[in-house]
C-alpha cells in the first residue's frame, strides 16, 4: 500500500534505477544500487525501530509514578510535537527520503500519545487550577493538529510529481533546477524543516531546568533518551551514508538535509546533559532503606 501511494507520488518506475534493487524498490521506492546504499536504508529501519521503541518504557513509567505530570514539562513535551510536525510537513514539502517521512509520522503519533498521558495525569493529581492550563493544552494540540492537517492538505494537492532521478528522492527536477540549487517547494520545506531543528534543540532545555529545579529524575525513564539517543545516531548517519544523485556533489547532498540533520544529529549533545542528570540526581539503594516519599525516589537507571 505505502509503496503504491510513494510509487504514484514520485512519478518514477524501476527502469530509472539500473541495476538497483527491486524490493527496495517496491517497499521503499528507494533506488539502492552499492553497499552504501543498503546500508543508510538499514540504519535508518534500525533507527525506526528504536524511534517506535523509545517511548514505551515512558508510558510505563508515567503509569507505575503517576507524576508524569511534574517529571515532564509541558513545554518539552509541546516543543517535540511541534518539530516532529513541522518535520512532517516539511518532509513532504522538501521531498525528504522514504524512511524520513515514515519516521515524522510515527514520531507525531507517539508525542499525542505522550501529551495525552501528561495531560491524564494532570487533572488527576491537580483539583483545583487545572481547567484553565488543560484548556490551553487541549486549544494548543487542536489548533496545531488542524493547521498541519490544513498545510499537508494543501500541499498535496499544490505539489506535482517529482520524477525518481537517480538514488536521491530530494533532488528537484532537473528542468526546475540544477544539483546545486533549491526549488520553491524545497525552500517552503528547508525553511520549516530548519524552525522544527530549532523546536528539536529547544525542546530540550526545559526538561533539562526541570530535572535541574526537582533535582531529581523520578517519573522520567531514561531508556526514553537513551533509545531517541541511538535512534537520532542511526537515523542522522543513514542520510550521509546515503549517495547523492550521479553528478551532484556531497556538499549539496548534505545542505539539502542539513535542518534534518540538526534535528537528530544536533540534539545529542543535549541529550547528553540529560543523561548526565540521570547520573547526577539518582538515589543510592541504600537510601531506599529509609522511608521515602513516592516521587521522590529514584531507581538508577529506571527513573
Amino acid at each position: 500500500m505505502h509503496s503504491q501511494l510513494w510509487r504514484s507520488s514520485l512519478g518514477g518506475n524501476f527502469s530509472d534505477c539500473p541495476n538497483g534493487s527491486q524490493w527496495v524498490w517496491d517497499v521503499f521506492s528507494e533506488c539502492a544500487q552499492d553497499s552504501r546504499d543498503f546500508a543508510s536504508i538499514w540504519l535508518g529501519l534500525i533507527s525506526i525501530v528504536c524511534f517506535a521503541a523509545s517511548s514505551l518504557p515512558q508510558y510505563y513509567q508515567a503509569c507505575k509514578t503517576g507524576n508524569m505530570d511534574q517529571a515532564l514539562s509541558i513545554y518539552f513535551l509541546l516543543g517535540w510535537l511541534g518539530g516532529d510536525s513541522l518535520n512532517l510537513i516539511g518532509s513532504f514539502l522538501a521531498n525528504q527520503l522514504p524512511l524520513q517521512v515514515y519516521t515524522a509520522i510515527y514520531y507525531v503519533l507517539a508525542d499525542l500519545v505522550m501529551l495525552s498521558l501528561y495531560l491524564y495525569y494532570k487533572i488527576k493529581n491537580q483539583r483545583r487550577g487545572v481547567f484553565t492550563p488543560i484548556n490551553a493544552a487541549f486549544a494548543f494540540v487542536f489548533l496545531g493538529t488542524v493547521s498541519a492537517t490544513s498545510a499537508l492538505g494543501s500541499a498535496g494537492a499544490a505539489i506535482e510529481p517529482v520524477t525518481f532521478r537517480g538514488r536521491s528522492l530530494l533532488s528537484a527536477p532537473v528542468e526546475e533546477a540544477g544539483y546545486g540549487s533549491f526549488t520553491k517547494k524545497e525552500i517552503i520545506g528547508f525553511t520549516i524543516g530548519s524552525i522544527a531543528s530549532l523546536l528539536y534543540l529547544f525542546s530540550r532545555l526545559p526538561q533539562i531546568y526541570t530535572n535541574f529545579k526537582r533535582k531529581s529524575t523520578t517519573g522520567v525513564s531514561y531508556l526514553l533518551f537513551a533509545l531517541v539517543m541511538l535512534g537520532n545516531l542511526l537515523y542522522g548517519i543513514s542520510v550521509l551514508l546515503k549517495n547523492p544523485d550521479p553528478g551532484q556533489a556531497e556538499g549539496s547532498y548534505v545542505l539539502h538535509h542539513l535542518p534534518w540533520l540538526i534535528g537528530s544529529l544536533g540534539v545529542l549533545s543535549l541529550d547528553v546533559i540529560i543523561s548526565f542528570q540521570f547520573l547526577a540526581y539518582r538515589r543510592p539503594r541504600s537510601s531506599e532503606q529509609g522511608e521515602v516519599p513516592p516521587g521522590k525516589q529514584d531507581e538508577p537507571w529506571d527513573s
